[in-house]
């Protein structure tokens, strides 16, 4: 009689991983697409709550985009994006205030309660968290552009310091930390922030071994309109050479330029996973095959979906 399959053979498999990782840092930046979709948001808390049960460390950023969008149409306020950035008035600010530290904030951490995280709420103003200046106006060259041009973006935060110790406060007594992409001035202004900006620069602080993008695509694709063209492995060159051919394009290039300064700041790789597929982040970490696209410095031996 033949022998049955090992039962616990993935189990085995996946345990290799939790022993690498256990204790290690991962922030995960959730986009605000899926967090404005009550189903996707409570799978991604639970697939955080399984990463905080095996003893990995995360830290968890989100955006609010499309909910801030919805806010500002219903308020008649224009909305401005201008090479995948968000151009903020005064009163978008108030807008961004009200949804990312406000309704989408709670309704995360109420989900992430739910699943068995005990997650506290955070925006970068809290405790000096993030420190920022108001970005001056910059020339920016958009895509199908020859010429660029002058750009206010406004009330937007660059970020001059992160202060992790209120992190480290929260994460020494196993709380995880929830952070919303506010950023404060030393004349106590208050800026919107990019929130992938701010998880690169948070990945960089907290010595993070991995930074996460969950994404509505299944990462990096050579073909923006084929999800089957997905870039597993990449580098830094293969990320720029992705940016000059227009496969990265939109609200991916902050997401390009977050990376690269995630990674040259030493964080150990950076991953975009579909925020849309079932468990895609869990396959990501404790499968060798992964769901999404990794992305290192550099790497030597390239599998096959890799750029290149």
């Amino acid at each position: 009689m033949p022998l049955s399959p090992d039962p616990y053979s993935a189990l085995r498999n996946a345990a290799k991983y939790v022993q690498q990782f256990r204790r290690k840092t991962f922030v995960v930046k959730l986009g605000g697409a899926m967090l404005s979709d009550p189903r996707l948001r409570r799978a991604a808390c639970e697939q955080i709550a399984l990463l905080w049960t095996f003893s990995i460390r995360p830290v968890v950023v989100h955006g609010g985009g499309p909910e801030l969008d919805t806010l500002c149409d219903a308020l008649h306020l224009p909305v401005e994006k201008v090479a995948g950035r968000r151009v903020t008035s005064a009163p978008v600010l108030d807008a961004a205030k009200m949804v990312l530290a406000g309704k989408l904030h709670t309704d995360l951490l109420a989900d992430l309660q739910a699943a068995g995280v005990p997650a506290v709420g955070l925006s970068g103003v809290d405790a000096g968290l993030i420190k920022a200046r108001k970005r001056p106006p910059v020339m920016v060259t958009e895509a199908g552009a020859t010429e660029g041009r002058l750009v206010d973006y406004g009330l937007v935060g660059d970020i001059e310091q992160v202060d992790t110790r209120v992190v480290e406060h929260l994460r020494s007594a196993d709380y995880v930390p929830v952070i919303a992409p506010l950023s404060g001035g030393a004349d106590g202004a208050v800026y919107n922030t990019n929130a992938d900006t701010v998880a690169a620069a948070l990945a960089v602080a907290l010595s993070a071994e991995k930074l996460f993008f969950l994404v509505q695509v299944p990462g990096l694709l050579k073909n923006v309109s084929d999800p089957s063209s997905l870039v597993t492995l990449a580098n830094l060159t293969d990320l720029a050479t992705m940016e000059s051919t227009g496969a990265i394009s939109g609200g991916m290039k902050p997401k390009a330029h977050a990376i690269r300064h995630a990674l040259v700041g030493g964080v150990g790789s950076v991953h975009l996973v579909s925020g849309v597929q079932p468990n895609a982040l869990l396959e990501e970490v404790f499968t060798n095959e992964g769901s999404g696209t990794m992305v290192v410095r550099e790497n030597a031996n390239k599998p096959a979906g890799a750029v290149g």
